[in-house]
Parts: structure tokens; sequence; C-alpha cells
């Protein structure tokens, strides 16, 4: 029963600590409202269509107007002028009027009659990062297109002995299809791993901000008991899992907003049935909790943590092996991936809710997740043990 008590007062009071200390709030609100939202709402267009395109045709040619039309049949771009100069062109993209410019040169033609290679410049506004490539796919795509018309013409600028090799040559038609992306948009493909890194990235930011503030005041003595002298292993284990009890049940909300609500109100992969992804969660969250909580002893003051912000997110996408296939990655970054729970529990999220796995094809990273909640919470242990007799040695320095 004592156990269970110092369980609930550890708890209670790590709660009152996060709700009354503004910086944690700060994180938490930015990180994970002001941060999911903002990270789908750039990505928000997922597969841009029939965006406005303004054309500045400085050739004026039938071979210029072939490749105006064919752009303009992209499912991407819409042509919405082809009389612009370029200085008019500009203002229609300042008013927001076009995403995009398509200029032209004069010696287009000329170029080609030549058999040379020619040359288009593009223009994309940065509003949103998919309408620069869906225009560089409109405009290549076109571009092939127009060379696929004027390639038999130019068999003259060949030498005689490749001319018949290429005649001879069948064309490969080469279709992709994008697996366990229903859409074909970046978006789609990305933000569901996104939102599972934002989850344990703010989570080791809140750990390790609790507990240097708890170093830095002297703060954390309370957990040594009244006297300040219960340091038993049981005593650590109640702190440890006092304090990811409340992490669990924040975390466990805030896992709502970012895997349930916003999957749906952005039209993201939801394929896992509810219950997957409570089973999912509960491991990674508490693997990710003991991991904080045992790189406390790195972390002596509350603004330190906020240093490592730069060494987050890219680098965890890729140790997933998500957007990198893990069978391809050296045996070190193998091992890195075994390591952190975010690399696992990203890579068994996506399997579970855009690919439509069970439960059994993620066993590897499921059982990988328990086994880092069983370590972590044995060095956690550990490790606040260390830095209680730590501040109790400084304490007791400063008052010598």
């Amino acid at each position: 029963m004592t156990i269970l008590n110092n369980i609930l007062a550890v708890s209670w009071r790590e709660f009152r600590v996060i709700c009354t200390r503004y910086s944690i709030l700060l994180v938490l609100s930015g990180g994970i409202f002001v941060y999911g939202l903002l990270y789908n709402y750039m990505y928000a267009p997922n597969v841009v269509r029939n965006a406005p395109v303004a054309v500045v045709d400085m050739s004026r040619t039938p071979l210029s107007r072939s490749y105006i039309r064919l752009l303009d049949a992209t499912p991407q771009a819409q042509v919405l002028t082809n009389n612009a100069d370029l200085p008019a062109a500009k203002e229609l993209m300042k008013c927001d009027e076009v995403v995009g410019i398509v200029y032209i040169p004069s010696d287009f033609d000329a170029r080609v009659g030549r058999g040379e290679e020619a040359i288009y410049i593009m223009y994309s506004t940065t509003t949103a990062f998919l309408y620069f490539a869906s225009m560089q796919e409109a405009s290549a795509g076109a571009m092939l297109a127009v060379n696929d018309d004027v390639r038999p013409g130019q068999v003259v600028f060949l030498p005689r002995n490749d001319i018949q090799p290429v005649v001879q040559t069948r064309p490969i038609d080469v279709v992709g299809i994008a697996l366990y992306n229903y859409t074909d948009g970046y978006g789609t493909y990305l933000i569901p791993a996104v939102l599972m890194v934002v989850i344990f990235q703010t989570l080791i930011f809140v750990i390790s901000m609790l507990s240097g503030k708890e170093r830095e005041t002297g703060d954390i003595l309370r957990f040594a008991g009244p006297e300040g002298s219960d340091l038993s292993f049981s005593r650590m284990a109640s702190v440890v899992i006092g304090k990811s009890f409340t992490y669990l049940v924040f975390y466990a909300l805030f896992s709502i907003f970012l895997l349930g609500l916003l999957p749906l109100v952005f039209q993201l992969p939801h394929l896992a049935h509810p219950w997957k992804i409570v089973a999912l969660m509960i491991p990674y969250i508490l693997a990710t909790s003991f991991l904080g909580l045992a790189c406390s002893l790195f972390f002596s003051d509350s603004d330190a943590p906020l240093l490592l912000v730069a060494f987050f997110s890219v680098g965890l996408i890729f140790l997933s092996g998500v957007s990198y296939p893990l069978e391809l990655m050296p045996w070190y970054w193998q091992w890195v991936h075994y390591i952190i729970p975010a690399a696992p529990g990203t890579l068994a999220f996506v399997k579970i809710n855009s690919m439509g796995a069970g439960m059994s094809e993620i066993s590897q990273q499921y059982v990988i997740l328990w086994i880092q909640c069983a370590i972590y919470f044995v060095l956690a242990c550990r490790v606040y043990r260390y830095n209680i007799k730590k501040a109790r040695y400084k304490d007791r320095t400063l008052l010598g």
C-alpha cells in the first residue's frame, strides 16, 4: 500500500508541475498542437491538381504552342495565360493568381531544329511545399511528350551506323505504382511517420526539462522519502512509475488528437483498428518515458534539452526505416534503430495504419518496444538514485 501511495503522490505532483509551468505548456501546445497542425497544413494539398500556371512564350512557334497544350493537359497544372510577359507573370504570382511560371526562350524551336537541347525556365511559389514538385512533374512530363514527338525527325543528326539501332529499338513504357499510398501524395507517405516522431520528441523534451529543473532547484531530494534517506529500488521504481503514469495519461490524450483526429481532418491513411493503435502506443509511450528519465543523468538544468532540437526529426525518420530500407543500413545504424523507441515505434505505426498490417506482422517492433521498456525502466531507477545521491552531496557541500 505504501508503494501505491508513493506512486500516486509522485504522479499527482508531476501532474501539477506540468500544468503550472509555462515552459512545459509551451512545449506541449507548440509541439503537439501547433507542430502537428502546421506539418499537416504545409502538406495539405498532398496531391496538387489543376494548379494555375502562367506561361511566358517568347518563342511563339508551333512547337512551343504544342508544349503549352501538353502542359495544360497534365493533371497537375492548368495554363491560366500564355500571353503575359515575364514582369506581368511575376505580378500574377505576387497576387497569388498563379502558383508557377514557365518561361520559354525565343530560341526554343531553333535549338530543337539544330538537334540541340531545348531549354525552358520554371518558377514556382513556396506557399506550399508541394507546388514546386507538381510544377516540376508537369513541365518535365510535357517536355518528354514533346521529345517523343520530335525524336523521329532528329535521326538526321545521328551518325549513319547509329540510326538503325535507334529506329529498331522498341520504346519502354514505365508505369510506377506507389504501394500503400492511395493518393500517391507526399503528405500521405510522410505525415504518419512525422506524427509518431512528434510524440517522441516532445515527450523527451518535457521529461528532460522537468528532470533538469528538479536537479537545478534540488527538488529531486523529495523523492528520497520524508527523511531523505530511502534510496531503495522499490522507492525509485515508485518514482519512475508515478512519473511515467502521468506522461502516459497526457500523451494518451495527445495521441487521440495526433493519430486519431488529424488523419480524419487531413484525409491521411487510418487503416488500423483503434485497439491496435492503443496496443502499440502503450509500450511506445512507456519506453519513451523511461528513456527520457534515464537520460536525466545528462541534464542538470531545464534549458539544455532545447539545444537538441536540431538533432531530431529528420534523423529519426531515416532510422525508422520508413524512408530508407532498414536492411540497407550499415549495422551500426541498425543497432541505433533498436535503441531509440521512435524508430521501431514509427515503423510499426506506419505498417499497421498505412499498410494495413496486423499485430503479428509488427511483432518484431512490438517486442523490441517492450524490451526497451524493461531495460530503460531499470536504467531510470538507477539514474534517479544516482541523481539523488549527487544532489544530496551537493546540498551537504553547500551547507558545510
